[in-house]
């Protein structure tokens, strides 16, 4: 029986069309921030260096320059300048760390949550039921409750209702535009996102889930009801699994392996295309 054939990933120029596709927003994002096509080059290049030096070393070799020169194109002086400075880390700032595991527990633990499995408004202090104090404290004692609620009615995360409880606010599931948070979750949301679908092409059979459900030619009306009800459908989604992966993590030994269950609705209103000329 022969051997089947390996699997070939798509060529370069297959792939141009789809990676302008994915790059544009990028780009938007880069020219109305103030980074420069130079400034991009600059940090692409470091990029291929790296993800070369690391990613395709031969096993038991040592990579060189002449093979990561080979690799990305770049001249072997620039590869020499720009090896060595390790694979890169990808920290979760320490504010961002804390407010999502404390979130997380609000949304999970069955004394933070009611009968429907949403997070309680939840008194301050009490001795007799939970409270914001109790669930800041089974999350960190490193931190006093008063400056964690502080920092959160600054940001919106959370809010005061009539009876004096903390309430947990819809800025919590959406940071501020442009935030130390958001930021952070940009970069690692889409680099998951891109890692798993470029996973899927390199290999024979795809590993990962990644799929979306898709409608053209909408109405803007009907656009935005199914937005809407996307959004419930997700919520849902990312609250259900967080209590079972809370859950989980209970009795979890710990590790190096990380999970990341994301989800994402977009809606936008494309140019109709040009109409063809009429046949004279």
């Amino acid at each position: 029986m022969a051997a089947p054939s390996p699997h070939v990933p798509p060529d370069a120029s297959r792939l141009q069309a789809p990676v302008a596709r994915l790059l544009r927003p990028l780009v938007r994002l880069f020219v109305r921030c103030g980074i420069t096509f130079p400034a991009l080059t600059d940090l692409l290049r470091e990029l291929y260096v790296n993800v070369a030096e690391y990613d395709f070393a031969l096993p038991g070799k040592e990579q060189t320059d002449s093979r990561v020169s080979l690799l990305t194109g770049i001249h072997r002086k620039e590869v020499r300048r720009l090896r060595g400075a390790g694979a890169p880390v990808s920290a979760v700032p320490v504010a961002v760390s804390r407010t999502s595991r404390i979130i997380a527990r609000w949304l999970a633990a069955p004394e933070f949550t009611d009968e429907q499995g949403r997070p309680r408004p939840l008194p301050r202090a009490s001795e007799t039921e939970p409270s914001f104090e109790s669930l800041v404290a089974s999350v960190t004692r490193d931190l006093r409750p008063r400056a964690v609620l502080d920092e959160w009615l600054d940001r919106g995360i959370a809010f005061v209702d009539e009876a004096e409880r903390i309430v947990l606010s819809e800025a919590a599931f959406v940071p501020r535009g442009g935030g130390e948070q958001q930021l952070y979750y940009f970069g690692r949301n889409l680099h998951d996102h891109v890692a798993a679908a470029v996973t899927n092409i390199l290999e024979e059979r795809p590993r990962f889930l990644e799929r979306a459900v898709h409608y053209d030619g909408l109405s803007p009306d009907l656009a935005r009801r199914l937005e809407a009800r996307a959004r419930e459908i997700a919520m849902e989604a990312l609250q259900q699994a967080n209590r079972e992966a809370h859950a989980a993590c209970e009795t979890d030994p710990g590790g190096a392996a990380r999970w990341n269950f994301g989800l994402y609705v977009y809606v936008e209103e494309a140019p109709a295309p040009p109409r063809a000329n009429p046949t004279p």
